[in-house]
């Protein structure tokens, strides 16, 4: 039985990844550098300790920058282009099915929890029994801390959870702390490796809530009696 969903954030309930690359990537371009998009696929999902873009400037630059003038002028800029987002097509329609069904609702991020927080009060996407960010846990994805620390909050076991997840670093946390996942990539993620996921969609907007959750169980049934 499902007694709790969780999603990931970025890229997933909207898509924040394309606007933190533009940023990053005008920035690298005032420099006269390119930041690789291939590359920069490979980062998305990890906290922000696994890349450094102001390190890996001053290390092509061969000198130092100012780094608390670029990060201002990189949030203004990724504010700016977030700011127009809107919440992803099945969103908030697995929301409302999920919560009518009396299953608990989560999110699991590894960006702060300002960020995260502050997008939902703009989006007005409120009835969240469980959010917990990288100011939660000492690692963030793709190690499982976030997920367990949802599940404990929620009061769920792992098997009783469903995660939804965009990245193949947010699907490799998700599994390690032992949940089904759901993956739903997002332009900068197609490329991942999303073998592991036990469902694969375009959009949310693709199946119900329900939907879903019968595909899922009856693959628990087969394997069960396999």
């Amino acid at each position: 039985m499902v007694r709790a969903l969780i999603f990931d954030f970025d890229g997933l309930i909207i898509d924040t990844e394309a606007p933190v690359y533009q940023a990053w990537a005008e920035i690298y371009r005032e420099h006269d550098l390119e930041l690789d998009i291939g590359f920069w696929q490979t980062v998305v999902g990890h906290g922000p300790g696994y890349f450094d873009p102001i390190a890996d400037l001053e290390r092509r630059l061969c000198r130092e920058l100012d780094a608390d003038a670029i990060q201002a002028r990189r949030r203004r800029r990724e504010l700016e282009l977030v700011s127009k987002l809107q919440v992803l097509p099945g969103v908030w329609t697995w929301h409302r099915q999920a919560a009518a069904l009396g299953v608990r609702l989560g999110i699991a991020s590894s960006s702060s929890r300002a960020w995260v927080m502050g997008h939902l009060e703009r989006l007005g996407l409120e009835g969240w029994d469980c959010i917990r960010c990288r100011d939660d846990v000492t690692r963030t994805k793709p190690a499982p801390d976030l997920y367990l620390a949802a599940l404990s909050c929620l009061g769920v076991a792992a098997e009783e959870a469903v995660a939804v997840e965009d990245s193949g670093v947010g699907l490799a946390a998700a599994k390690a702390a032992g949940l089904r996942c759901v993956a739903v990539p997002c332009p900068l993620t197609s490329g991942h490796d999303f073998g592991p996921a036990d469902l694969v969609l375009d959009s949310l907007a693709e199946m119900s809530f329900p939907e879903a959750v019968a595909r899922l169980e009856g693959q628990a049934s087969q394997k069960a009696s396999s």
